[in-house]
């Protein structure tokens, strides 16, 4: 079964099958994703972390299959009805509905109307109707339960709709059918009008299911479930056709003789009760199913660009975290995320002068060079508050930075945050958190919850599982991808580093306070229930910076470094000389060094590594200018070109913050002069970019942006809605569909929380 298993997998990765089997036992012996995507490209095949979470998934997958084949198998079995051809079909099914369509005639089940008449001898009665009897043979079975003739045929028809129901091709093909020519039709339920505006394009909606993106099903179904819509998932074809290819596949169409009519209302109840109802639930769960992924797979793009954004780095930050009436919390940090001071101050309450004067005095104190404003409420004034400080700074000015918010007040009221800060207040906590995610957005991020982190689509709606799953393996690939320092980092994000479980995090930290900053990697085995497998797994990711050996220092792993004092030897240059030598490193050819355990693709990764040790993957820190007097979407006016951060990025746009407490949509025709497929391609969440305004509604908080500079803008209506400018082309609105190419409508059916 392992060999099938990794036949079928090669053959979907396009991955020789020893490769795909070698791979599976690493993972069987404990490996992890990153450890085997970075230190094991030999035995892979230089496969990347994504290509081996999908190898992953797959394996996953077939072999839950596998084990419900042999617990349908076994239970067939011992049923008696178990044939050579069924045990071949099982076997050999790929997908598990098809596996349960052939489950479905041999189900244990409670007792049926259709066991019932089976019991009461009433199958000769069906056999003789289907062989052209007449059904005044049904006096012939009136018995206990089945006072008259009119209940015998019922009792019969049921035995027929229940083998109807349960031939497995027939449901497979009747399934598919139904995906293929089925509609989403969805209306208001009445009353619910003016309570349910924000599906207002889903009030009279009909589409395709082939059609439907992924926001668009979910948003059906979120309105459903607030009862706003009422949603139908309909066959798209009218009633005979499904009947007929239940007849045809079933031999009951009209023979021309008295049992016809038996025949046809079988038919009919078999379509009705049994095929069209089960046909609209699996669609409901295919589609769900569908939605979910796709949900998932941006959420996890944009939480993967926004743990890998530029690190502002270890300089001394002031976080603000702004408000109004309850006050700007605030907390300044050194270099390594240490809480040096703490201050609530209460600029937007009267008291600008004297927070000014705390704040410059506490940034004068500290030598704080990074001044970080959330961007929640009262940002943009708090952001006034924060450049005059900066002004009013002795030496080097300070740089005041915008910087999302999202899942602060998740973090400060969690236990991690309470671990680290028992005495703070709450609200402080907040503040703190924004400093550090300036400072590192991977090493603070990974203490929230990525689901509250903000930059998800419809993430409550979505199979909560499925969406664990998926953003934890992005916060691992992410983590791992960039290194730890083992000295500065938290127990979280060492919990994030491949093999290290939450204790061995735990059993870091208190070593390390214990004993002090680690020396060398060789030190860690001395960390309690950190043994040779942890230690092989996770050693490469943890950096030790100042260590007597810099190969600490690096990506090298520790078992490669035998091979780095053989480079060593052939060049005659020492290690802390190699390291950062390009003059000699670049001389070098892998194919040199490579042997039966060190193959080209290690050699060349070490020989880059030590060229750029501890090189960082992710770009250079870049903040948006966010532009003097704009600060409400009443200062918006079409034609504006404005620079702004991306916060989210969705299957139908971008959203960017230009700094008005309101992101705008800049909708995916509106990000290139070329087709654009996927948003992602063009841009990424944190990516700061140039806007140009092209669509402000005023009254329902909308505005329209593009990536295109030379766009023409919409001008404003006297209703504060703009309109397009004489001569301009508007698209026309596909016929019985939602308006995708719309941008109030992609803003409405969302699933962002865009306002500040």
């Amino acid at each position: 079964m392992t060999d099938c298993i990794a036949s079928i997998i090669a053959h979907e990765l396009e991955v020789d099958q020893p490769r795909v089997q070698a791979t599976i036992d690493l993972l069987d012996g404990g490996a992890t994703v990153p450890f085997i995507a970075r230190y094991r490209k030999e035995v892979t095949g230089g496969m990347d972390d994504s290509q081996l979470r999908q190898l992953e998934q797959r394996l996953d997958y077939l072999r839950e299959l596998a084990a419900r084949k042999e617990t349908i198998l076994k239970s067939i079995e011992e049923q008696g009805k178990l044939t050579d051809e069924l045990r071949e079909k099982i076997l050999a099914v790929d997908t598990k509905a098809r596996l349960e369509d052939l489950y479905l005639p041999f189900k244990k089940s409670r007792r049926t109307k259709a066991a019932i008449a089976r019991e009461a001898g009433l199958g000769e009665l069906v056999e003789k109707l289907l062989a052209g009897g007449s059904p005044d043979l049904a006096a012939d079975y009136v018995q206990e339960g089945f006072a008259d003739a009119t209940s015998v045929l019922a009792g019969a028809r049921a035995i027929v709709v229940e083998d109807i129901s349960t031939d497995p091709d027939l449901v497979g093909e009747i399934r598919e059918e139904y995906f293929k020519r089925g509609r989403a039709e969805s209306a208001v339920i009445e009353g619910k009008e003016e309570e349910g505006q924000k599906y207002r394009d889903y009030f009279e909606f009909d589409e395709p299911f082939g059609d439907l993106p992924s926001h668009r099903v979910l948003a059906l179904l979120r309105g459903e479930n607030e009862g706003v819509l009422r949603v139908n998932f309909a066959p798209g074809e009218d009633d005979e056709f499904y009947q007929g290819i239940i007849a045809d596949r079933t031999g009951l169409q009209a023979q021309g003789d008295p049992a016809d009519k038996f025949r046809a209302e079988c038919v009919r109840f078999g379509w009705r009760t049994k095929l069209a109802v089960s046909s609209a639930v699996d669609v409901r769960m295919r589609l769900k199913e569908k939605a979910d992924e796709a949900a998932v797979s941006v959420f996890s793009k944009n939480l993967k660009d926004l743990l890998l954004a530029a690190p502002a780095g270890h300089r001394a930050t002031l976080g603000m975290d702004p408000g109004y009436r309850n006050g700007v919390k605030c907390a300044v940090v050194d270099g390594t995320g240490k809480v040096l001071d703490t201050v609530v101050v209460y600029p937007h309450s009267g008291q600008w002068d004297k927070a000014r004067t705390i704040l410059s005095a506490l940034v004068n104190k500290h030598g704080v060079e990074l001044l970080a404003v959330g961007n929640g409420t009262a940002s943009r004034e708090t952001e006034k508050l924060a450049k005059e400080i900066a002004g009013l700074a002795d030496g080097t000015k300070p740089q005041t930075v915008v910087i999302s918010e999202a899942g602060a007040s998740v973090y400060s009221a969690s236990e991690v945050a309470a671990q680290e800060f028992p005495d703070m207040d709450v609200s402080l906590r907040g503040a703190v958190s924004i400093a550090r995610r300036l400072q590192d957005p991977l090493a603070e991020l990974v203490k929230i919850d990525p689901k509250s982190i903000g930059v998800g689509q419809y993430q409550h709606d979505v199979n909560q599982a499925l969406l664990a799953a998926g953003l934890d393996t992005v916060v691992e690939d992410a983590v791992n991808s960039v290194g730890v320092d083992v000295n500065l980092a938290s127990a979280p994000l060492l919990n994030r580093v491949a093999g290290v479980t939450p204790t061995l995090a735990e059993n870091i930290v208190a070593y390390r306070d214990e004993n002090g900053a680690f020396k060398s990697r060789k030190e860690l085995l001395k960390v309690p229930r950190l043994g040779p497998k942890a230690f092989e797994q996770a050693a490469g990711f943890l950096r030790i910076n100042g260590a007597a050996d810099p190969l600490d220092g690096s990506a090298v792993h520790p078992e490669a470094y035998p091979l780095v004092r053989r480079i060593v030897d052939a060049t005659g240059v020492e290690v802390v000389q190699l390291v950062g030598n390009s003059a000699v490193l670049g001389k070098l050819r892998a194919g040199d060094f490579a042997d039966e355990k060190f193959g080209i693709p290690t050699v060349t990764d070490v020989l880059a590594e030590l060229d750029k040790p501890g090189r960082d993957p992710r770009p250079t820190f870049k903040t948006a200018t966010l532009a003097e007097g704009i600060e409400t979407i009443k200062d918006l006016k079409p034609g504006m070109v404005l620079e702004g951060t991306v916060t989210n990025v969705a299957a139908f746009g971008a959203f960017v913050d230009i700094g008005v407490h309101q992101d705008g949509l800049v909708h995916v025709s509106a990000m290139s002069e070329q087709f654009v497929k996927d948003p992602h391609d063009v841009v990424s969440s944190g990516e700061v970019v140039k806007v140009r305004v092209v669509d402000v509604d005023v009254p329902r908080n909308r505005i329209g942006l593009s990536l295109r500079l030379q766009d023409e803008p919409k001008a404003p209506t006297a209703n504060g809605k703009s309109k397009p400018k004489k001569g301009a082309r508007r698209k026309p609105k596909p016929r019985n569909q939602a308006p995708q190419g719309s941008m109030a409508a992609a803003l409405k059916n969302a699933g962002f929380g865009q306002s500040h």
